[in-house]
């Protein structure tokens, strides 16, 4: 981002805590270098279309933030809560999730190309056309969460689900396996299985074998 555009953005709403306002106000004031947010919290915040390109965000708190077109390319939320942030439309290309929590989330429309969500607790959030390609997610809890009309794409998909995940219109290939949770049971889903439990929920992936997922 230019420092003319950056200093053309301002929040809509500032962190209740002066430190996170604080590294955020320094941050629009300075040019050339990414904001430093790391263990900062930023809950009271409106940061929509905000560019964090190649921010810190590690162990952060946006629990509830807004950031609704913001972009993440390249930048680093491992371990950061976003429980309940409002994602919609947001650039998480190439984004470094790993350990963070989504639970409850919007990421609705958001780009996640390449993104990487090891080990993330997504539970109950929506991915409502979300376009999830190329990206790892590994140890994934997906249970609940709304995955309406999102595209994947050669995706490491190894996840956890259960009745009430929404799959209608996903579509897309992955590679499983899929731990699928019905009531305290759950079974282990692969191969034609696993696709034909996406289509009976009105969705149309296609199972590669795990032969060489994509790093």
């Amino acid at each position: 981002m230019s420092s003319g555009t950056r200093k053309k953005w301002e929040p809509k709403a500032l962190p209740a805590d002066p430190e996170a306002t604080h590294r955020l106000q320094e941050w629009l004031a300075e040019d050339g270098y990414s904001l430093f947010g790391i263990e900062h919290d930023f809950r009271g915040a409106d940061l929509s279309g905000a560019d964090f390109t190649s921010s810190w965000f590690t162990q952060a708190v946006l629990a509830g933030v807004r950031l609704a077109g913001v972009s993440f390319y390249r930048a680093d939320l491992q371990s950061a809560d976003l429980t309940g942030a409002d994602l919609t439309g947001a650039d998480l290309v190439r984004a470094n999730l790993n350990e963070a929590v989504l639970r409850s989330a919007r990421l609705d429309g958001a780009d996640m190309v390449k993104a990487s969500l090891h080990g993330v607790d997504a539970s109950g959030a929506s991915f409502r056309g979300t376009r999830i390609m190329g990206a790892s997610l590994f140890r994934v809890d997906l249970r609940g969460a709304d995955l309406t009309d999102a595209v994947l794409s050669h995706n490491s998909f190894r996840v956890t689900v259960d009745d009430a995940t929404v799959v209608r219109g996903l579509t897309g290939t992955v590679f499983g396996p899929v731990t699928v949770f019905s009531g305290e049971s759950s079974r282990e889903l692969a191969g034609a299985e696993l696709e034909a439990w996406f289509g009976e929920r009105g969705g149309q992936v296609e199972v590669i074998a795990p032969d060489s997922p994509p790093k």
